[in-house]
């Protein structure tokens, strides 16, 4: 019953999708069509479709229901309750029905949006529409080849042998389900990376849906920006917090002590990143001076096709990654669909850009749309080369049958010095004006933030940091995070005298006059404390392996690293064995670790899982090589101020929302300016 009442939900969210689609593009030709009213009954069709399917797959993998393939080859009665929530979006077809569930969130939103509007009513339909052609491209994918509803009709004792999508079938459910992959039932950030990568893939799908209906109306200006503003927004900071937690997930778990590899898939998610970045930065250009139109459409458009390119390769198979579970027919049938969305899209561009491509031109480089030209120049030039570097081996094998990879010291060439020219960007782009500015402007607000900057770099190399990219990496670090304080500062300052306010309550005010702008400067501030972060733990690690027997100790970046006892715990759907390592400093304990190999019954597989101590100075990251009853082999690695990578990247993804907390009232605030009166 639960098959069909998912496999039924599913059809009736394809339906309206279908609905939606025909009327919302129906509302681009016929102005008097194009109402909230007439999109409502598919709107909400799709919403609860998707709602109801996600609700009946997680109730069969709560429920331990192995009738339903996907249940019996992804889940199992030992599997705890999180991961049996999270195996929802652990294989391929659930997580096609998760990315169905968020798109239907999106079209819902964006269509209650449009009931609150008297404008626009045919960019507003248009866009719905266009949103109903994509949502149906992946209701359909689960009607066909990524059914999640599947029953089972020839079970083997752990798993199912044999499916098939007609859930009316009698199905036969296997004694046992064989469980999730090890490695994604290993942390709890599975619940958390995933959903958050796919609210930002799938948001992606807004501003693409905007600009479309924008171009087939062949209404240029920046209407359709501002209607699109807050999704992709929501977009870009829900994709960045999920790359963020990916690699904190790949540092906690993995074991290979990092947190990026450039691993195909991890590039997958980064290339839209990389493309939505410049978006942003060059649609603020157009909002403000009408610059840039017809490069906005370009990007939006290529940002949305590296989402469905992140999923092929993600759930192809074409790709040797750590992130790639499983392979399935869906592969061809998603890169069908990046051709068309290309194809369809570029047309339509190229039929209008003549209407669309009309802009002021650009009055000198000193000045912030000079610098963000660089910025997206950077951008786009930092995005094309990981797409480079990530499909280059797969062009090479198909053109010649020879494997050949693409390592970190390739995109370690680029993206060094790119990322420091980004920074430089960043900012001048802070303390620059529109239109032009004068050297002599420009070096009055950049000259005390340089001069700190290069303290600091002086600094690190006092402090014998001697690695040119360390020091490069502070310097312009630094210089970002000063630049953006020292112009707040002086703003408030200016802003204290006249009003005669706290010049605390001064600052605040500040950031909440101009909300969007006080937002990036912040993201900008977390891009810095992250590339501090990369630069300090890259630069300065240090590692060692060490063999020991029980009370034996060794000495490892000012530790003391003693081997106590062994530890074996058993748990239902798992054996950990696992070393625990005594931390001792100056003759003092300050911790205790147990790094361990897991055993997991039901996949037969085996992996370790590290054990990490965090501190202000770094971290202490430990994983077990080897167990037995007399000894063991364990590597040991100490990251300086590794926690500036995650601090830096959780501020990144959390700086938009300033933009909405800034509206609220500050109560306390006014009180503290009022004692300070008094």
């Amino acid at each position: 019953m639960t098959a069909i009442i998912g496999a039924g939900a599913v059809l009736a969210a394809f339906l309206g999708c279908l609905v939606l689609a025909v009327r919302g593009l129906t509302g681009l030709y016929r102005p008097h069509t194009a109402t909230p009213g007439r999109l409502r009954a598919p709107v909400l069709v799709i919403l609860a479709g998707s709602v109801v399917s996600m609700g009946a797959l997680q109730a069969a993998l709560l429920a331990d229901d192995f009738s339903i393939a996907y249940v019996a080859d992804h889940s199992a009665s030992t599997t705890p309750t999180l991961f049996k929530v999270a195996s929802a979006w652990g294989a391929l077809a659930g997580s096609i029905v998760l990315w169905g569930l968020v798109l239907a969130l999106f079209i819902w939103t964006v269509w209650r949006s449009f009931r609150s509007r008297d404008e626009d009513n045919q960019l507003w339909a248009g866009a719905l529409g266009v949103m109903g052609i994509v949502s149906l491209f992946f209701f359909g994918l689960m009607l066909s080849v990524s059914n999640p509803f599947q029953v089972c009709t020839a079970p083997a004792t752990v798993g199912c042998l044999q499916s098939t999508g007609a859930v009316w079938t009698p199905a036969q459910a296997a004694l046992e389900g064989l469980g999730p992959n090890p490695l994604l039932q290993n942390h709890f950030l599975m619940a958390l990376h995933p959903p958050l990568l796919y609210v930002g893939y799938v948001g992606l799908t807004v501003p693409f849906a905007f600009a479309m209906a924008a171009l087939l109306i062949g209404k240029g200006g920046a209407a359709w920006l501002e209607a699109s503003r807050s999704w992709t927004l929501v977009a870009w900071s829900f994709l960045g917090l999920g790359i963020v937690l990916g690699g904190l997930w790949s540092y906690e778990v993995l074991g290979w002590g990092g947190y990026w590899a450039w691993d195909p898939v991890e590039n997958a998610s980064f290339i839209p990143w990389l493309v939505a970045t410049a978006f942003i930065h060059s649609s603020v250009v157009q909002r403000r001076r009408g610059m840039l139109q017809a490069w906005n459409f370009v990007l939006v458009i290529l940002a949305f096709a590296a989402t469905i390119l992140g999923t092929f390769l993600t759930r192809s198979g074409i790709v040797n990654s750590v992130h790639s579970f499983s392979q399935s027919a869906i592969g061809p049938v998603l890169l069908w669909f990046l051709a068309f969305v290309l194809v369809v899209s570029f047309s339509v561009f190229a039929a209008r850009i003549n209407e669309v491509s009309s802009s002021p031109r650009l009055d000198s480089m000193l000045s912030r749309e000079g610098f963000f030209l660089l910025n997206n120049l950077a951008l786009t030039v930092f995005a094309f080369v990981v797409v480079l570097g990530t499909l280059y081996p797969l062009f090479l094998e198909a053109a010649t049958g020879a494997k050949a990879g693409v390592g970190a010291p390739f995109f370690n060439r680029f993206a060094i010095p790119i990322s420091l020219a980004l920074l430089l960007t960043m900012a001048f782009g802070t303390i620059a004006p529109w239109r032009a500015a004068s050297p002599a402007l420009l070096w009055e607000r950049i000259r005390a933030p340089i001069v700190i900057s290069l303290a600091a770099g002086a600094l690190a190399v006092l402090m014998r940091y001697r690695d040119g990219y360390l020091v490069l990496g502070v310097v312009a670090g630094v210089l970002v995070i000063t630049t953006a304080v020292h112009r707040l500062f002086e703003t408030a300052r200016r802003r204290s005298v006249k009003t005669d306010e706290n010049i605390a309550v001064a600052a605040v005010m500040v950031l909440r006059g101009d909300r969007h702008y006080w937002s990036g400067q912040l993201s900008h501030i977390g891009v810095a404390i992250l590339a501090l972060g990369i630069a300090l733990s890259s630069n300065l690690v240090v590692s060692g392996t060490f063999t020991v027997r029980q009370f034996e100790s060794v000495a490892f970046a000012s530790m003391e690293l003693t081997y106590f006892e062994p530890v074996i715990r058993q748990e239902p759907n798992r054996e950990i064995r696992g070393a625990r390592i005594v931390v001792s400093r100056d003759g003092k304990m300050v911790g205790v670790l147990e790094p361990g190999i897991n055993d997991y019954f039901m996949q037969d597989q085996t992996i370790g899982t590290p054990a990490v101590a965090t501190s202000f100075g770094g971290d202490l990251y430990l994983t077990l090589e080897r167990f037995d009853t007399d000894s063991v082999i364990f590597k040991a690695i100490w990251f300086p101020y590794v926690w500036l990578v995650w601090a830096g990247g959780l501020l990144i993804g959390l700086a938009p929302a300033w933009a909405w907390l800034a509206r609220r009232p500050f109560r306390v605030l006014k009180q503290v300016d009022e004692s300070a009166r008094q």
